[in-house]
């Protein structure tokens, strides 16, 4: 087993909210993901969504029954990848757009409800220029969700 990685995640501080909020743009409503609890710049990170009733869009996704719907779990990921992208530039991304390119292969294997804590995985797989390619996955209780693969392209303005 190759312990550098493990050493890296374990130098890695945690991100919280505030961090967050200063490397990605996103704001509430839109704000998807809580903390980054993971992270090896240029490889992975794993990002936790807290999900509660007072969510948005659980005024119409269902009311009878809350789900959140699989949009805002792919969402989830991108945000999730756009704080690893931000930690592997340096300050001089922090702030910048990023936007979807594309998204594929998205599965959704089951829901996730208000009181589920979603850990997003993310992979980098490739980048290029300014384009950046991932693979991931939201996880309740270690039962896979959601996953998709999506790239997206983060602006230089």
């Amino acid at each position: 087993m190759d312990m550098t990685a493990e050493n890296d995640v374990a130098k890695a501080p945690m991100i919280d909210i505030n961090r967050v909020m200063e490397m990605i743009p996103h704001r509430y409503p839109m704000l998807m993901i809580d903390r980054i609890v993971e992270m090896v710049p240029d490889a992975h990170a794993v990002g936790i969504k807290n999900v509660t009733i007072n969510e948005w869009f659980f005024q119409g996704h269902f009311p009878a029954r809350p789900v959140m719907p699989g949009v805002m779990l792919i969402e989830s990921m991108a945000q999730t990848a756009a704080v690893l992208v931000v930690q592997t530039l340096g300050p001089a991304a922090e702030g910048k757009l990023v936007y979807f390119m594309s998204v594929d292969d998205a599965r959704f294997r089951r829901p996730v409800v208000p009181g589920d804590t979603v850990y997003i995985h993310v992979v980098k797989q490739r980048k290029r220029g300014n384009v950046w390619k991932f693979r991931g996955e939201a996880k309740v209780d270690g039962v896979l969700c959601a996953e998709a693969t999506f790239a997206a392209m983060i602006l230089s303005e």
